[in-house]
Order: structure tokens, then sequence, then C-alpha cells
């Protein structure tokens, strides 16, 4: 039984997560305070799964972890976000009516194609954002600090630079008439896969699911310790798109992190893009120093 139970737990959340969108009153599905139930929900409805079928002892919640990636949960819901809708949204839905881009036809498709696309839109954009920063120095630098994470669970997602989640979270969705309520039914599917592709949880689950969505095998993978082994499986949910651009590969990781797993703190990570640049200025004082 409890084979079969996390074998269809993933496809069954995201199936009951559509549904509720689908049928709910208007009154809760155009609200943004029920997006943010749901995410909480369901974030910590996946940390309940981690001490019920652990994956690693090694990624247990400790207390230290547990209030570093609530400060980031924080984080993301409140300054991220704000950042993202006015220095994100605002200038291409601008954009958008300068042009004179309308697709009104959109908000009148049926409901899960409308979902569908808005998910692959997002985690397209996601995808070359996040594979560029793998591949830039200066992204890099404001990426690193989320693979300086030593263990995986179903917060982590929401730790790292402010400068990346900000980058990692934009898309062009703004730019089409999608119903209010599918976009947040993809925000919240999208917020679903994304937990458990980094919880502390052994799943099992079928081969249809693991193609399309990102799990914590293709992510742990992704997170692992030697920087090379990183540069695949990108997306953040819809591992799809690794497969359509030939940068899926198969396999998963115990031991995550980098520079042999040192844990940042919260101001490490915070100051970590501008490491070089505080670098470069010490050796000129040093420099300074010895030369007047």
């Amino acid at each position: 039984m409890k084979r079969i139970v996390f074998t269809c737990i993933q496809p069954a959340a995201i199936a009951a997560i559509i549904a509720f969108w689908a049928l709910a009153p208007a009154s809760l599905t155009t609200s943004w305070w029920t997006l943010f139930a749901g995410a909480v929900v369901t974030k910590l409805g996946i940390l309940a799964l981690e001490r019920v079928n652990e994956r690693h002892a090694s990624w247990r919640l400790t207390r230290t972890e547990l209030l570093t990636d609530l400060f980031y949960v924080a984080l993301g819901y409140t300054v991220i976000r704000y950042a993202r809708k006015h220095w994100g949204d605002a200038p291409l839905e601008a954009a958008k009516n300068a042009i004179g881009i309308s697709t009104p036809w959109l908000e009148h498709a049926p409901f899960l194609l409308q979902v569908a696309l808005i998910v692959f839109l997002i985690e397209f954009s996601q995808y070359w954002m996040h594979r560029a920063m793998h591949n830039w120095y200066p992204l890099w630098l404001t990426h690193a600090p989320h693979h300086y994470v030593t263990q995986l669970n179903a917060l982590k997602g929401a730790v790292g630079n402010p400068i990346e989640l900000f980058l990692i979270g934009l898309s062009v969705v703004t730019l089409f008439d999608f119903s209010l309520t599918a976009a947040f039914c993809a925000a919240h599917v999208l917020t679903a896969v994304a937990a458990f592709a980094h919880a502390n949880v052994r799943f099992d689950p079928p081969r249809w699911y693991a193609y399309l969505f990102t799990t914590v095998e293709h992510h742990s993978l992704h997170h692992s310790t030697d920087y090379e082994s990183t540069r695949c499986n990108y997306a953040n949910a819809l591992i799809l798109c690794d497969r359509m651009f030939g940068t899926f590969r198969d396999g998963e990781a115990a031991e995550v992190g980098q520079d042999g797993q040192r844990r940042l703190s919260i101001r490490e990570q915070f100051m970590f893009p501008f490491a070089p640049l505080v670098e470069m200025m010490k050796t000129r004082r040093d420099r300074s120093a010895v030369h007047p």
C-alpha cells in the first residue's frame, strides 16, 4: 500500500490542484490569497511526507535549515513578488499595450489548455534563464548560492540570492490574455512539482510523470557536488524541456552542494555575486598599502 501511495501521490496531487481551480467558486479562484494558502498547504503536506518516507537521512530537516528556508519562503512571497510585479510584469504589460498585443480568445480557450500553455511558457523562460546561469559567469554568481545548499527538502526551491530569485521567475505570460484562474492554477501546479522535485521523499512516480515533470532524482543530479554534473536537468518543473533541448541526464545524487559541501549563511548568499568585486578591491587596497 505504501508503495502504491508514493507511486501515485505526485500525479494525484497535480490532478487535485487542477480540479480545485477548475471547479471552485470564482470568489476563491480569482484571489491571490487562495493561491498563497494552497501553495503553503501543498508545501507543508510534502514536508510531512518527508517524515513518512525519507529519501536520505543526510537531508533530514534541522531547526537551522527550517528557519533559513522559512526566511526565503517569506522573502519570495513579499520582496521578490513585489519586484517581479513592478520590475518584471509591469514593463511587459506596458510594452504589450504600446505594441497592441491582444489575445482575448485565450481567455475563452479550454481551461486545461490554458493551464498547459502557461506552464510551458513559464518553464520555457525559466529553462533558458537557468541554462544561461550555468554558462555565463556573471549570471552563475547570482545562481551559485542555490547550489550551496547541502540538503534538499520541499522548501529548498525558495533558497537563493535575491537577484537570481528575481531573474529566474521572469516570463512572457503577461503578454497574453489568459484567465486569472488559469494563471493561478498553473502557478500552483508549478509550485507543487518544484516542491516534489526538491523533497526528501522516496517517490516512485509513473514513467509518464517522470518523462514530463522534473523529479527529485533529476533535480538531485542537477545539485551534484561537482560543477560539471550540475549542467543538466535545468527545468524547474517540466523536464520535457531538457529532453527537447538535449540537456537531460538520467540518474540521481545523494550528496549535494558545492565547494566541499560548504554551507553558506544568509549573509554569504546575499553577498556571493559581489565576492569577486570585493576581492578585487581588497587586492588593490593591499597593493596600495605596499606601494603607496
